[in-house]
């Protein structure tokens, strides 16, 4: 299948973003969910940011108190044998007692703007920043649903309580009305469809199973927004295949004449992460109607194979012109890109 990647790809790295926070780097701005709004193209970027220190050995987490409102640090040394720090973007507790964690970074959700989706310039400041005790450890991957007239933002907040999806709706991207939480931990790579389906809104969703199960993506309905039920299991992994460890949600659904289209992402159980798509029933979208045997989308170029955490393209936004589908994804847990490629070849790749 022909894809067009951007020339100008990656469009945004973490070196076109000034830091929030005095004494910090910016790591990573990607994972976008993406906005057509008067006539721009928006990128809700999660930007990611650690704090900077010249003390020897020292490691620091931030973590937003949600009672002062004020962003604090927690020191690490690195030689503690109580502390596992394999992983760079966490710290990690080695007893099994308390299982606690921490996040080297702090995550939260900034604008980037295009008239031609292309070039972007990006907010000074945040559209979504920590406001709550379920987002001490930050807010990651925004993915953006337009009803009407209304944009909703639904967003992984992280805290000690666990990964659960948020809601915000807005109609400017300057205010915004707090929705609450829509999935409870552990729950992430949440997609709402783009109009209601007799009479309900779909929802999909990946549970992160501790115990029995896989990392399969599930679907819910819901009268409301607020409230969701019939939780029905959607698609699972595949053993020995490119989507054999995790899968999750991609794009926010695009319907077309056979069916909705979903574009979801799919990792092995090495981590190596690539793009592939469904096809659901129009009239009841619970129903599988096609799936991609091979991704639509792979960690080819060098941009999407080395970064912070290498080997991964993220679908995370896109926008439809036609049969043109203009897809926003995240490289290397690093940066942000851009490729088009036609809607009628990803669905003629689908199998029943």
């Amino acid at each position: 299948m022909k894809i067009n990647r951007y020339d100008e790809n990656p469009l945004i790295t973490p070196g076109d973003v000034e830091p929030l926070h005095p004494n910090f780097e910016v790591i990573g701005a990607f994972n976008a969910g993406v906005a057509h709004y008067n006539n721009e193209t928006l990128l809700l970027l999660r930007v990611a940011e650690r704090p900077l220190t010249s003390v020897p050995n020292l490691i620091q987490a931030p973590v937003y108190n949600s009672q002062t409102n004020q962003l604090e640090l927690i020191d690490f040394q690195l030689d503690d044998p109580l502390y596992d720090f394999s992983d760079p973007r966490m710290i990690r507790s080695v007893s099994k007692m308390d299982g606690f964690s921490y996040l080297t970074s702090l995550s939260y959700i900034r604008i980037a703007r295009s008239t031609d989706g292309h070039n972007f310039t990006i907010d000074e400041t945040a559209f979504l920043y920590p406001f709550n005790e379920y987002q001490t450890f930050g807010i990651e991957d925004a993915r953006c649903t337009q009803i009407d007239d209304t944009y909703y933002v639904n967003f992984t907040s992280v805290s000690e309580k666990g990964v659960c999806d948020s809601l915000i709706s807005t109609k400017d991207f300057v205010s915004y009305q707090d929705k609450g939480n829509i999935f409870a931990p552990e729950n992430k790579d949440v997609l709402i469809f783009p109009e209601k389906i007799d009479g309900s809104y779909f929802a999909l969703h990946r549970p992160s199973l501790k115990s029995i199960g896989t990392y399969d993506i599930w679907i819910a309905s819901s009268p409301d927004l607020k409230a969701w039920g019939t939780h029905k299991h959607l698609i699972g992994v595949r053993e020995n295949e490119w989507d054999s460890g995790r899968i999750g949600g991609g794009l926010v659904p695009i319907k077309t004449k056979q069916g909705w289209l979903a574009i979801y992402h799919g990792a092995t159980e090495e981590h190596r992460y690539c793009m592939g798509a469904v096809l659901l029933d129009l009239d009841d979208p619970s129903i599988v109607l096609a799936r991609s045997k091979k991704p639509i989308l792979e960690p080819d170029a060098e941009y999407e194979k080395n970064g912070f955490f290498g080997d991964v393209v993220f679908g995370s936004g896109g926008i439809v012109r036609g049969d043109t589908l203009q897809m926003y994804y995240g490289v290397a847990d690093t940066s942000m890109a851009c490729c088009e490629m036609s809607i009628q070849a990803i669905l003629d790749q689908l199998t029943v």
